[in-house]
């Protein structure tokens, strides 16, 4: 009987598998369209924008952002903007709903070419990104608020809405990485 005990006991683990898993560090790299509210003029202005996200924790992250905004306009007015700061993802797969705020350079051309500029832009924002595959996201929206100081007439706060696609450049690492017992 005491043999029969330890022979069953010896195929069983006295520890659980770990459950604090994530999908580790990544560098991923993406692009899409922006659809902005200027100020200056109330005009919808529409663009492209590029953004780098380098996550040494898969919940935090630092996002690169740089948006051009030429499209929709008359009077040859632009914006763009070139943004750094922390990101907080909420959830590591599937939906995956962040917060954000940057902080860079808003740069603005005024109609006509009657001059241009260069403002300290803070800048809080939220979004979602689906998880298509380990690979690709696609950032169904990422709303910004942004508040470039130092405008002549008062800060400047331009907002708007974006979508689009990032590819992951790194894989992800799963954890435990030992192989998975056979049932």
């Amino acid at each position: 009987m005491l043999l029969t005990s330890a022979a069953s006991v010896a195929g069983a683990n006295a520890q659980a598998r770990p459950t604090a898993t994530g999908p580790g560090a990544s560098v991923a790299v993406g692009g899409g369209f922006s659809l902005f509210q200027s100020i200056y003029g109330q005009r919808n202005l529409g663009g492209g924008f590029v953004f780098a996200d380098l996550a040494p924790h898969w919940r935090f992250d630092m996002e690169a952002e740089a948006r051009v905004l030429h499209l929709h306009n008359s009077e040859a007015l632009t914006e763009s903007n070139y943004l750094m700061g922390p990101r907080v993802l909420l959830r590591p797969d599937g939906l995956q709903p962040y917060a954000k705020l940057l902080v860079g350079d808003g740069h603005i051309s005024m109609p006509f070419g009657y001059g241009h500029g260069d403002f300290f832009a803070v800048v809080p924002g939220a979004g979602v990104d689906l998880a298509l595959n380990d690979f690709v996201n696609v950032r169904v929206i990422d709303i910004e608020y942004q508040l470039w100081q130092r405008f002549p007439y008062g800060t400047m706060r331009p907002y708007g809405i974006s979508t689009g696609f990032s590819v992951r450049l790194t894989p992800i690492v799963r954890l435990p990485r030992e192989a998975r017992a056979r049932h």
